[in-house]
């Protein structure tokens, strides 16, 4: 069996990489000494890191429409074939969506479900069989408190967040005879690209008087929950879990304005 323990050689594959969350994840196991496959839709949001991580044949760059079926099952095969291994999948990969229910379409909502659901499905499915070849891995989905609790404008989102986490368990149960283990991370507001250009003040007015900690995530600190339940020799025990990290909003109730 492969040792899972982090760094070593340990492979991973981070969807949604170019940037946010899933580019600070990549990072962070590539300085933790994992192999790290960056993969994202968007070519531009890679060429940084391509560029950055020239010659290191640790890093690959990989560009990817997470809800095409047979170009996932094709690189998720390559990916584990060009590192020998496979032992950690982040699906991170994500799509922007803040619309009244008045104002969301069948379109939107079934584009939204199909890149955060049908994208962290096919992922997920196609590491697992790798990692099952091997004894085992992690996974670990990028959900959010939107899918934890309800919200304005958050349709759309939240269902396909709430789907996320869901899926997370069932996978957790399905997976866990053959070593895997899956497990989600459900951010609060992260100071993200896509979240800049989603909040105004008046939303980042409402979170701080909402959130106990009084401000937003750094996508770093998101990364690093993400890493333990990556890491075997830290998480070992740990599937079937959706942990918040949301600076207390989830759990937050009368909160005083600030002074």
């Amino acid at each position: 069996m492969a040792d899972r323990k982090g760094g070593g050689g340990s492979a991973a594959i981070v969807t949604g990489a170019g940037s946010g969350i899933g580019r600070a994840t990549g990072a962070l196991l590539l300085s933790r000494g994992w192999q790290v496959a960056f993969v994202d839709r968007d070519a531009k949001g890679l060429e940084e890191i391509a560029a950055q991580n020239a010659g290191n044949a640790r890093v690959l760059v990989r560009t990817l429409d997470v809800t095409d079926e047979p170009a996932v099952v094709a690189l998720v095969a390559d990916i584990a074939a060009a590192f020998g291994r496979l032992d950690g999948v982040v699906n991170s990969a994500g799509i922007a969506a803040d619309k009244h229910v008045f104002d969301t379409s069948a379109e939107l909502f079934r584009r939204v479900l199909d890149v955060i659901v049908v994208g962290t499905f096919l992922v997920g499915r196609e590491a697992a069989r790798h990692m099952a070849k091997s004894g085992g891995g992690a996974i670990v989905n990028v959900a959010s408190v939107s899918g934890l609790r309800g919200s304005k404008g958050r349709s759309a989102y939240g269902a396909s967040k709430g789907a996320v986490i869901n899926l997370t368990q069932v996978m957790a149960n399905d997976l866990a005879p053959h070593g895997i283990r899956v497990n989600a991370v459900a951010p609060g507001p992260v100071e993200t690209p896509m979240v800049k250009s989603l909040h105004t003040a008046a939303d980042r007015a409402l979170y701080a008087r909402h959130t106990p900690m009084r401000r937003y995530a750094d996508p770093n600190e998101i990364a690093s929950v993400i890493h333990f339940l990556l890491d075997e020799s830290q998480s070992s025990f740990v599937t079937g879990e959706i942990v918040a990290v949301d600076g207390g909003y989830r759990g937050a109730g009368i909160i005083v304005d600030p002074a």
